[in-house]
């Protein structure tokens, strides 16, 4: 017995990364899947975004465990084509029991004027509030929703440190998500539906390892690599590591998918090795 046995999973950004590792630890937990990714590039991001393969790849995972699990292309931007997508998964499974609203970017170029920081907006944010705004009509007492943030959103003074307009927008969305869900969760408390964020440090991701963001750690090298990097990367945290991986966070997400956090609802729970503690000591 499993202890999401029964519950149906709505994921974004499950291709790769923390919403594969999400997807495979909450199956393996019990759940049915709906996972969606986007499947294809965002110009002004730097880095090579989730492709159908990827995807493929977290479907074949989960069946490996036995799961069930429904993939669909879909863009978090694009609410009809994101409804269109659960639509699908709820003809499969009937019903919707928890949501993992993962879907992010980090962007870095400026094709246009401030594109990045558009780009960054609206996955990051707008898209999060999609993937809830659709998920709500399905969801009963018990339910579950699950934000990711970053760690780098609740430390002051990001934003402003963050150069590209990209990276601006990022931060300014992932300082919104907090607010947001201490608001909508008192909203949605009388129906006993729970909302929480999670807002990680660094994660070993794509998101993490690419020049762009090994530039905002080694200043000092202009082609820096990921070994230059990694000696920079423990310098953000309290507790002497780079980065946490994917499974630390899905440990989080599976604790807050399941009936043990049942009286859980409007925190903001960071995983951080203590970096926010660092930036802003008591």
């Amino acid at each position: 017995m499993g202890k999401l046995d029964g519950k149906v999973v709505f994921i974004t950004g499950a291709a790769r990364g923390q919403g594969r590792s999400h997807a495979i630890r909450l199956a393996g937990e019990g759940a049915s899947i709906i996972a969606v990714d986007i499947c294809a590039q965002i110009d002004s991001v730097p880095y090579p975004l989730a492709t159908p393969d990827d995807l493929a790849e977290t479907v074949k995972s989960v069946e490996n465990l036995g799961g069930a699990i429904v993939g669909v292309q879909a863009d978090v931007r694009d609410r009809p084509a994101l409804r269109a997508a659960l639509d699908e998964g709820l003809a499969q499974f009937g019903r919707l029991d928890v949501v993992c609203a993962n879907a992010g970017v980090c962007p870095a170029v400026d094709a246009t004027l401030a594109a990045g920081f558009v780009d960054g907006m609206d996955v990051d944010l707008i898209g999060v509030m999609n993937t809830v705004a659709i998920s709500l009509p399905h969801l009963g007492s018990g339910a579950s929703i699950i934000v990711t943030g970053s760690t780098a959103g609740m430390i002051e003074g990001t934003t402003e440190r963050m150069g590209n307009t990209g990276g601006v927008g990022y931060s300014l969305a992932k300082q919104m998500i907090a607010r947001y869900v201490e608001v909508l969760a008192l909203q949605l408390a009388p129906a006993m539906v729970r909302l929480n964020a999670i807002h990680p440090t660094n994660v070993d991701t794509h998101l993490l390892h690419n020049e762009t963001i090994y530039k905002a750690f080694r200043p000092d090298l202009e082609h820096p690599t990921r070994e230059d990097a990694e000696l920079a990367f423990p310098a953000m945290q309290a507790m002497p590591i780079p980065y946490i991986d994917p499974s630390d966070v899905s440990a989080l997400v599976s604790f807050l998918a399941s009936d043990e956090s049942r009286y859980i609802t409007g925190l903001n729970l960071r995983i951080d090795a203590g970096a926010m503690l660092k930036a802003s000591p008591v």
